[in-house]
């Protein structure tokens, strides 16, 4: 369980194949202190709950299926990608942005960034199957980060992305066309299959 707060921007300092076909190995490079995460404990990355497999002074080592590969832009990390990284929930810790399962639900893309005031104002399209559970005002996990939605537009969302969060994460670096993974809040998916319980 994580809360959407990026806690450090990691690189991947190496990609090899997983020990089953079509999964992929990749190394993390942090500034998080690694010596007390244990090995088999979970880290989001850019909003993927990955399982840590080795760990040195500074960096780890996750897996990653073909099937989280195929339902993340994780597949498309290379040597030198930088990524949001989230250390797992413990109990009594804040919760400073919303529950986020690290459960990617789908890859969207930024389709454009401008100014506003102090802040960027980003426009992010969203897989159809994904648009109906992103509502104004709720909460969505874009690469890990948990942002507030401004506004919706068919399967196109709007929001604000501060100056602080575009320099602890890597929306400060997005640009138009770039893939990002998605998480839309559970409670959204619960109220909406329980309105499609109600109309059977």
């Amino acid at each position: 369980m994580f809360t959407g707060i990026v806690t450090d921007i990691g690189e991947i300092v190496s990609v090899a194949p997983g020990g089953k076909t079509g999964d992929r190995r990749f190394a993390v490079r942090t500034r998080h202190d690694m010596k007390p995460v244990a090995i088999g404990a979970s880290i989001a990355c850019s909003g993927c709950c990955l399982t840590v497999i080795e760990k040195g002074a500074d960096r780890f080592t996750v897996e990653a299926s073909g099937e989280t590969l195929d339902r993340t832009h994780l597949g498309d990390w290379s040597v030198g990608t930088r990524i949001n990284l989230e250390l797992s929930l413990k109990l009594g810790d804040e919760l400073g942005g919303h529950l986020v399962y690290g459960h990617v639900d789908g890859v969207g893309k930024v389709v454009s960034t401008a100014p506003d005031g102090g802040s960027v104002r980003f426009l992010f399209e969203a897989p159809s199957e994904l648009a109906r559970f992103v509502a104004t005002k709720g909460s969505v996990a874009v690469d890990g980060v948990s942002l507030t939605v401004n506004e919706v537009a068919g399967n196109r969302f709007g929001v604000n992305v501060i100056s602080h969060t575009q320099a602890v994460t890597t929306l400060g670096q997005a640009r138009a066309g770039q893939r990002v993974n998605l998480e839309v809040d559970m409670l959204a998916r619960y109220v909406a299959r329980l309105l499609e319980h109600e109309k059977t």
